[in-house]
């Protein structure tokens, strides 16, 4: 027997459609053990338009009463606004889409969910935001690409600035939204965090590619964004079958192959990372093709000064990623192999080496040796930090056993969630750890 996803997602499909976005073959559905998905109702064939939504029943800065864009200063993110809208906005155009906002997630599922609400313990992070405890009483408990910490070894200067959107995750998204926040109250101070900060995480995590039109991108990709309603209840693969295209008049959603009836229906948010998806959508996959670490933090370690100018001079500077890449021309070496052979070349021929030219010295071996014991370093931070988590757990465990449990059935910041929380992170640190090994094997 089919469960129903509940009235409210049925009265928001009825104005759905009655709004004009054409809804064909789909619906959304409860999958068991996981949130709302999108399913097929019938047959859909290969190509077929599964669903169109008009720009002009989108979120946007555009569709914002200048009136109110107008009030913010100069700085203020779209997302912000966006944000500030929801919580400030006129009642009467925000009663137009009430049956959409209804069938939002809730600010304790993102509690749930979303690092940047986690208790600070849970998640410390090189952030400037919120730390109270020293630095040598905390114990690093997500990943490095998310906490920008590590709990094996203290990070150096790197002394050249480069783009690190996909490390230092949780830093830069609890800046965003710290930012955002001051900027509004300063036009409505009387603004509660906990009203804003859900709808920021609700821009946040269910936007779609949006840029005005007539203009450039925003300087922050970030702000590239606009909510498409009924579109937002599909659920992420990286290998979607689902083809998604805005013509800058409506967006859709196109099957690239034949689905049956009953089954979930997939989009891809882009080539992610777990650390990614955590961060930024509250979730990760079991299995994800596009998973990818760095290892910035621990290369930087055994370089020079000099030599990491020479790396920023031919921009190649940061961002190495495992798995290993396979570069493009073939010809052409890897950011990380780039790296590897700076340790032992002459400066001449790793210059020829990095620009394709003629080079002499370049010894494989010698190379994977090197790249294999930066990835070693990595093991060894797994290692320590399922420690200290697998700790935190047979301590809870025992509190458990000693009656010291909260009996709340695992509400958002109890002890049962916690625990929740850390077998998450331990299964994290073990993909992660499993990600590097397999990486060493091939090196050998």
């Amino acid at each position: 027997m089919e469960v129903s996803p509940g009235e409210e997602h049925l009265t928001f499909m009825q104005w759905a459609e009655g709004a004009g976005i054409k809804i064909k073959g789909i619906t959304p559905a409860r999958f068991p053990g996981r949130r709302l998905g999108m399913k097929a109702t019938r047959t859909i064939k290969n190509n077929e338009i599964m669903l169109t939504v008009p720009v002009n029943l989108m979120l946007t800065i555009d569709s914002i009463p200048s009136s109110f864009t107008s009030q913010f200063p100069s700085g203020t993110s779209i997302h912000g606004i966006l944000a500030a809208f929801l919580t400030h906005g006129d009642p009467a155009l925000l009663k137009d889409v009430d049956p959409w906002r209804k069938v939002w997630p809730s600010f304790d599922e993102f509690e749930d969910s979303m690092p940047v609400l986690w208790p600070e313990h849970l998640r410390v992070s090189n952030s400037s935001y919120g730390a109270s405890s020293s630095s040598s009483q905390r114990k690093v408990l997500l990943p490095p690409s998310i906490s920008g910490d590590w709990n094996s070894f203290s990070k150096e200067p790197v002394g050249v600035d480069y783009d690190t959107r996909y490390q230092n995750l949780l830093s830069q998204q609890e800046k965003r939204l710290k930012d955002a926040w001051a900027h509004v109250v300063t036009v409505y101070p009387e603004t509660e965090w906990k009203t804003f900060a859900y709808y920021w995480c609700i821009i946040n995590s269910r936007s779609f590619y949006y840029v005005s039109p007539g203009k450039d991108e925003p300087e922050d990709w970030n702000d590239a964004i606009g909510m498409v309603p009924f579109a937002d209840y599909f659920n992420h693969v990286d290998d979607a079958a689902c083809d998604v295209t805005f013509d800058g008049k409506k967006y859709t959603f196109r099957a690239t192959r034949r689905y049956e009836k009953g089954e979930e229906i997939f989009m891809s948010y882009g080539s992610h990372s777990n650390d990614f998806l955590l961060v930024e959508y509250g979730f990760s996959l079991p299995t994800n093709p596009s998973d990818t670490i760095y290892l910035d933090d621990i290369i930087f370690q055994d370089l020079t000064i000099a030599q990491k100018k020479e790396l920023a001079a031919q921009g190649i500077f940061g961002n190495y990623t495992l798995p290993l890449p396979h570069p493009d021309p073939p010809s052409t070496p890897s950011n990380i192999h780039s790296a590897a052979t700076l340790e032992y070349l002459s400066r001449r021929d790793w210059r020829n080496y990095v620009s394709g030219r003629p080079c002499h010295g370049v010894d494989e071996q010698k190379s994977n040796r090197i790249i294999r014991d930066w990835v070693e370093k990595y093991v060894s931070e797994c290692v320590v930090t399922e420690g200290i988590i697998e700790g935190m757990l047979d301590s809870k465990d025992q509190d458990q056993e000693d009656g010291n449990g909260d009996g709340d059935g695992g509400k958002v910041g109890s002890r049962a969630w916690e625990r929740e929380k850390l077998r998450m992170l331990l299964e994290r640190w073990g993909q992660i750890r499993r990600l590097c090994e397999g990486v060493i094997e091939g090196l050998e």
